[in-house]
């Protein structure tokens, strides 16, 4: 089981925290929703919950709730500029299908 950063994502992680002054790590997960299913949680964290794993890659620790565990184990996350667009990209390869603007996905 791992969740894997890009450089580019791990930069622009710790830049957030380092700005933000404050936090544990980054918190990922999933819920039920948008057009494909499930759509992607991401927020900082400022804790860590007994029930939660944790992840570290590249000095950042990723923080996974048990129940998104199984939607997102074995995901990459990077950070991409297209053009004017940025933000981070999930390539989860438990995803079936994505909706076209890549919130959601199903499994």
């Amino acid at each position: 089981m791992a969740i894997r950063l890009t450089d580019s994502a791990a930069s622009r992680i710790q830049a957030f925290l380092t700005n933000r002054g404050k936090g544990v790590g980054l918190r990922l997960g999933v819920k039920t929703s948008g057009c494909s299913g499930m759509a992607y949680v991401i927020e900082f964290a400022d804790m860590i919950n007994d029930d939660d794993t944790v992840f570290e890659d590249q000095n950042v620790k990723i923080i996974v709730d048990q129940k998104s565990l199984v939607y997102i184990d074995g995901t990459e996350l990077d950070f991409v500029k297209e053009g004017l667009n940025e933000g981070f990209k999930f390539n989860n390869p438990n995803a079936h299908n994505e909706c076209g603007c890549g919130e959601s996905f199903n499994v």
